[in-house]
Order: structure tokens, then C-alpha cells, then sequence
């Protein structure tokens, strides 16, 4: 009775053309219902119907009406992992900018530089995307490729961050902020840039794979890793430190040391 009920009232769902009963246990109380959808599967109208027909089986129980099939497992996979994006990425950013406020004594850089990372990070799986979509055809990125690109893009960034930031500040000292940064990049700035080339081929053969979820994280990371260690190191964060000056250092009070650099600094440059 509870099957007849429910194809009745899934009559409303748009764009299925054919739903009946299939099969039924020697019991009597397993029914199994065959939907036929005119949309392809996959495709957002087509996880729009699984949606639908679970909030029509509602009405009848939870425990009574099941919807299964490859477009709900589909489905399931794409809110499952949603929610695992929105749990990962504010933890992992949160975990960054703890480690850049102890090792840097200062609030407004640390934050700063998250928001830098975050939006370098973005925008290279943005721009990854778009280039799967034009060299391969691929109309969409694969449901584990977003969060395990934004990973590895947070955790090269920030790693590279520590590297010029922190030489930055100890440059600061004897320096001056602006000064300081010069002196950074420029001892910093070619093992950074060797580092992330060497690194973005290694990610970008993975795009020649023929498995999409490589393929398309191989190229996301490699863009990303590029675009980190050209544009970002080398130009956007040099530029808001010597912008916003001594005050990015904020509460730490910075105490110019005109000394001269010991040997050991002569060293470590």
C-alpha cells in the first residue's frame, strides 16, 4: 500500500517519465520501485529529482521509504563531501594562523597572510578548473579534487610564508620594515622560486594521468604552486608589508638595531 502511495505522490516530480514496482520480498514487506528519469544522470536536475523524492518519502517515514541508486549515491557524495570542505578548511586555517601568531609575535601579519594564502589558494583551483574544462573537456572537477587541492595549496603557502615573513622580521630589526622585506626577498626569493618550480612540474605531470582525480589535482597544485611563488611571494606580499609598513608588526613594537650583522648572519644569508 505504502509503494502504491508513494508512486502517486512522486507523480508531482519533474522529468520522471516512468516509476513501478519491480519486485517485492516473499514476505510481502520489501517493495523495490524502478524510477526512469528523461534527465541524464549526474546532472544537477537529475540530483534535484533524488532530493525531491526523499522529501515525498518523508511523509511516509523515514524507515519506509529509501531512495538509492548511482544518482543518489552521487548525491550523497556531493553533500558528504561539503560538509567535510566546510569542517576542513577552517580548521586547517585556523591551525595556520596559530603557528604564524607564535612565530611571529604579531596579529595584523599573521592574518594578513592567511588571507593572502586563502585567496591565492581560490583562485588558482578557480583558474585549474577552467583549464581542465578547456585542454581536456572536463565540465567539472572531481568531488575529492577541491578540498585536496586547497590542502596542499594552504600547506605549500604557508610554508613558503614562514620562510620570507619570518627572515623579513629579523631583518626588520636592524632594517626597517620596507628594507627588511628587500633584504628577505632577495636572499629568500631564489630558493623559494626553485623550490616551487621544481614542485609545480613534479604536480603538473600528474595532469598527463589518465585517472581525472590526479590529473586534475596535478594541475590545480602546479598553477597554484606557480602563481604562489611568482606572484604572490615576489610581489603581492612584499608590497602590502612595505605598504602598511612597521604597523603590519602590530602589537609587537619593532626595535631597530643598527648594529651590524654579526657572522653568524653572513652566515645564514
Amino acid at each position: 500500500q505504502i509503494a502504491h502511495s508513494f508512486i502517486e505522490s512522486a507523480q508531482t516530480v519533474d522529468g520522471l517519465s516512468r516509476m513501478a514496482v519491480m519486485d517485492t520480498s516473499n514476505n510481502g514487506e520489501l517493495v523495490k520501485i524502478r524510477a526512469i528519469s528523461e534527465f541524464s544522470p549526474g546532472s544537477a536536475q537529475s540530483l534535484q529529482q533524488i532530493v525531491e523524492l526523499r522529501k515525498i518519502g518523508e511523509g511516509f517515514g523515514e524507515s519506509n521509504v529509501l531512495i538509492g541508486g548511482a544518482v543518489a549515491t552521487d548525491l550523497d557524495a556531493q553533500q558528504g563531501n561539503q560538509e567535510d570542505l566546510w569542517f576542513v578548511i577552517p580548521a586547517v586555517l585556523v591551525v595556520s594562523l596559530l603557528i604564524l601568531l607564535l612565530l611571529l609575535r604579531s596579529l595584523i601579519a599573521p592574518i594578513l597572510l592567511i588571507l593572502v594564502n586563502t585567496a591565492s589558494a581560490v583562485a588558482a583551483i578557480g583558474f585549474g578548473a577552467w583549464l581542465c574544462r578547456l585542454l581536456f573537456n572536463q565540465g567539472a572537477l572531481d568531488l575529492q579534487v577541491p578540498i585536496l587541492a586547497f590542502l596542499f595549496l594552504v600547506a605549500l603557502g604557508i610554508d613558503y610564508t614562514i620562510f620570507l615573513v619570518h627572515r623579513a622580521k629579523c631583518e626588520a630589526e636592524r632594517l626597517g620594515t620596507v628594507s627588511g622585506m628587500i633584504e628577505a626577498v632577495a636572499h629568500t626569493g631564489g630558493v623559494i622560486t626553485s623550490a616551487g618550480i621544481v614542485l609545480a612540474a613534479v604536480f603538473a605531470a600528474l595532469g598527463v594521468l589518465p585517472l581525472v582525480t590526479l590529473g586534475q589535482l596535478g594541475i590545480i597544485v602546479g598553477v597554484g604552486v606557480v602563481i604562489d611563488t611568482l606572484v604572490v611571494r615576489t610581489v603581492i606580499v612584499p608590497a602590502l608589508f612595505s605598504a602598511i609598513g612597521d604597523r603590519i608588526w602590530w602589537p609587537h613594537k619593532l626595535v631597530k638595531n643598527d648594529v651590524a650583522p654579526s657572522r653568524s648572519a653572513d652566515v645564514y644569508r
